[in-house]
């Protein structure tokens, strides 16, 4: 069994964040291990309070876990300060394994996860990871990313890295699917499935980012990864258990497809 590290913060109602990466982890049949960068108070319904830790707690939490484990892929969510950031970003930036990177700057719910003045480090640490993952409105903020010019590589091409646009609305022969874009160096690839109307969207992102840093470390390329992924993602949409008032959580045990 491959151990992985998510370096993320903690969701209270469990549907995102730390707790969602870890139960995306042993849905792939991997050993998850975990560095908390911030707690939050929260539900389905929004972030009630956030309490940051200490950025040097944080770097003490990530070398144990290097010290021990053969970590074979790293996930990283919220880090919401510019010092989490920098502290996370220089620790782990010269490792020889593939960082998934979730740039998270707001909940599904509307409350903000990262400090305006964080977002330039946030850029800084993008050239480290092998993908980061974006929604539409954080590549907005991140490089200025336009819906509705979508084959444009130049913008985001600064970031040196692969970049997944996540949640595009498309109709494609009457037929409603959500697209995700993933811009290369030199080339753009789209990965489709149908879209759901819910609300059961509680923790997407931050299980779609840790389902691709699972099978990145089970040896499958970035493309194989990305749909493997987003098919597990779907399902645990469509099989959502419907709790919480709000933005409800989706169910992590579904059956993993495999190419």
């Amino acid at each position: 069994m491959h151990a992985v590290l998510s370096i993320a913060g903690s969701d209270s109602c469990g549907g995102a964040g730390i707790q969602a990466d870890l139960k995306t982890f042993e849905a792939f049949d991997l050993f998850g291990t975990s560095v908390i960068t911030v707690l939050t108070a929260q539900n389905t319904t929004g972030v009630k309070d956030i309490y940051e830790v200490n950025a040097s707690f944080v770097k003490s939490q990530i070398i144990s876990i290097l010290e021990d484990f053969d970590i074979k892929a790293i996930k990283v969510g919220m880090l919401f300060n510019k010092e989490i950031i920098k502290t996370v970003k220089d620790v782990i930036k010269d490792l020889d394994i593939p960082i998934v990177l979730d740039p998270v700057f707001v909940s599904k719910a509307g409350s903000p996860l990262l400090e305006t003045e964080a977002i330039n480090e946030l850029k800084n640490f993008c050239q480290y990871a092998k993908v980061i993952t974006p929604n539409m409105y954080e590549a907005k903020q991140l490089f200025d990313y336009d819906e509705n010019e979508v084959h444009d590589l130049t913008k985001l091409r600064e970031l040196k890295t692969n970049v997944l646009v996540k949640k595009h609305k498309k109709v494609i022969n009457g037929i409603n699917y959500c697209i995700d874009y993933l811009y290369t160096k030199n080339e753009i690839k789209s990965f489709h499935t149908n879209y759901l109307e819910t609300k059961n969207l509680h923790g997407t992102g931050c299980t779609l980012s840790s389902a691709i840093a699972a099978n990145l470390a089970l040896g499958h390329n970035l493309e194989d990864s990305i749909k493997i992924s987003k098919d597990y993602v779907y399902e645990a949409i469509l099989k959502a258990p419907n709790l919480g008032k709000g933005n409800g959580v989706i169910n992590h045990k579904v059956n993993k497809k495999t190419i």
